[in-house]
């Protein structure tokens, strides 16, 4: 009997999985990918889950680091039926007492928001703006280039100068309220960096929140909060259009079970069926990190320190997400706020780190710190005319359970919320669907227990600490077998990188400097996992 072969099989269809697949596809690959749900996506899927006519993103629904990604701008998706919308705003942070900060991709707009808290944080707003435009071009290269990014970090270093990279390293390190407090005077600049820090999962208080507050409100600034038109399935949709072109397969409902490792080479994968599938040249798993190493793969073919490394692997916090079919725009008083498609609220400075103590303590915080989607504001194809489709969602601790009841009080205080800085809202409602850590877990297995980060953001998990102690790279101890997932550096959202960085890492082991590349790997993996 013949074996089913391929040069590449992605395990995931994921974003980054199907990433990974164009890029090899690109490069004359044949490239099976296996997923284990019904449809390509992952986390990037869109469905009328409220009310017909209400288009709702199950996960992932706005895209500032896709608009600035290099790998997908190499994709060019908008030839394959992506087209971006924006909301008039890009973020608006509501405070407790009804004031609120609006940054928009207007500069002029932004200013004059954050000068009425603090007349001199217009200037500064203005400054950092001008850091970051000095700043993007090569920045943006090292984020998603594997680490170190050597070639990458040189041009930024030419570009600013050594005095300016020490004082960048020293902004990398800071907590975004000592970022915020360096830089601003009033609430609204603070908090429109805050709040944009919390859409990791790091704490406005811990080491590292700051540059994820920064990197977020400046391409907010710059390239907006864009959202694909017709739903964030229209990404997958593009990916998937791409990658068939190239003669690229995608068979669903096909969960792999075993990753086939023979002489501490992956030589293919076996299906929950017992199918066997060869891979001539690589394997690409875009999985979680614990998932690979201890369910597909196995201990006895990874050293022991890597496998004793997994046990202090850090999950993010769980996600509880609330969507809502409205019969009407959200009637906030500020109209400022109405045209945010992004809308933070629940908690200023301290209230946000209040929620993120609660939630390292394991702790599911009274008072919820929310990040709201007002989708039809940013894309309105997504609800009939004069209505609208909302979303909202908050963190709770990794690993509690959940039943019915207990996620419907859930809902019903992120509900709260909402009304109170919104009253009327609730009169607004047409229907609501809520997504525990379970159902999200359930539809998407790379989203374990509600995580929808691959791992923390945290400082200790970032770099070459993602996702253990390594060289936070693709690569892994078994030869031909990559790391494709957010779980790998450069970590979550939706830009591509770790798919991209695995394509790369598989098509320079394949390469005709491909055993020199392999010997360098297996000689740094020996010193790492000694």
């Amino acid at each position: 009997m013949s074996v089913e072969s391929a040069d590449a099989v992605v395990i995931g269809a994921g974003h980054n999985g199907l990433v990974a697949a164009n890029l090899l596809a690109d490069a004359g690959w044949r490239v099976l990918v296996l997923e284990a749900a019904e449809r390509p996506g992952g986390a990037v899927h869109t469905e009328e889950i409220t009310a017909p006519g209400y288009r709702s993103d199950l996960c992932s629904a706005f895209f500032p680091m896709s608009a600035a990604s290099p790998v997908f701008a190499q994709l060019d998706l908008e030839r394959y039926g992506l087209t971006w919308r924006h909301a008039p705003d890009v973020v608006a942070h509501v405070l407790p007492d009804g004031r609120s900060a609006v940054l928009s991709r207007d500069l002029d707009r932004t200013i004059r928001s954050v000068s009425e808290f603090a007349e001199q944080d217009g200037a500064a707003w203005a400054r950092m703006h001008e850091q970051w435009t000095r700043l993007r071009e090569p920045l943006l290269d090292v984020l998603f280039q594997p680490f170190p990014p050597v070639r990458a970090g040189a041009r930024l270093l030419r570009r600013i100068g050594t005095a300016e990279a020490l004082r960048l390293a020293r902004m990398v390190t800071l907590s975004a309220r000592t970022l915020t407090d360096e830089w601003f005077a009033g609430d609204g600049a603070r908090l429109l960096l805050a709040g944009n820090a919390m859409h990791a999962d790091v704490g406005v208080d811990n080491a590292g929140s700051g540059v994820f507050g920064w990197l977020l409100a400046m391409l907010g600034q710059d390239v907006g909060f864009p959202v694909p038109e017709g739903g964030a399935g229209q990404i997958t949709a593009a990916l998937v259009r791409r990658l068939t072109e190239r003669g690229g397969e995608i068979v669903c409902n096909r969960r792999v079970d075993r990753v086939l490792v023979a002489g501490g080479r992956a030589v293919g994968v076996r299906d929950s069926e017992g199918q066997p599938v060869r891979a001539r040249r690589a394997v690409l798993a875009d999985v979680p990190a614990p998932a690979l190493y201890r369910d597909l793969v196995g201990a006895e073919h990874l050293p022991a320190r890597l496998v004793d490394d997994l046990d202090r692997f850090h999950w993010d916090p769980a996600t509880i997400k609330v969507d809502w079919a409205l019969s009407g725009p959200v009637p906030w008083p500020a109209e400022q706020v109405r045209g945010a498609g992004t809308v933070h609220l629940g908690a200023d400075m301290d209230g946000m780190s209040t929620f993120a103590v609660d939630l390292a303590r394991g702790r599911t915080p009274r008072d919820p710190f929310l990040l709201l989607g007002q989708m039809t504001t940013a894309d309105p194809s997504r609800s009939p005319a004069g209505t609208e489709a909302v979303w909202a969602y908050t963190h709770v601790p990794h690993g509690q359970r959940w039943d019915s009841t207990r996620l419907a009080r859930a809902a019903d205080r992120i509900e709260r919320t909402v009304e109170r800085h919104a009253p009327g809202f609730g009169d607004l409602v047409v229907a609501r669907a809520v997504q525990g850590p379970d159902d999200l877990h359930g539809h998407n297995l790379s989203l374990v227990d509600g995580a929808i980060n691959g791992g923390t953001s945290a400082i200790h998990q970032e770099l070459f600490f993602r996702p253990v102690p390594g060289l936070a790279r693709s690569d892994t101890p078994v030869q031909r077998l990559f790391l494709a997932s957010a779980s790998a550096h450069p970590g979550g959202a939706v830009h591509g990188g770790p798919g991209s960085n695995a394509a790369r890492a598989a098509l320079a082991r394949a390469g005709w400097a491909g055993a020199g590349y392999q010997a360098a790997i297996n000689a740094a993996h020996r010193l790492v996992y000694g």
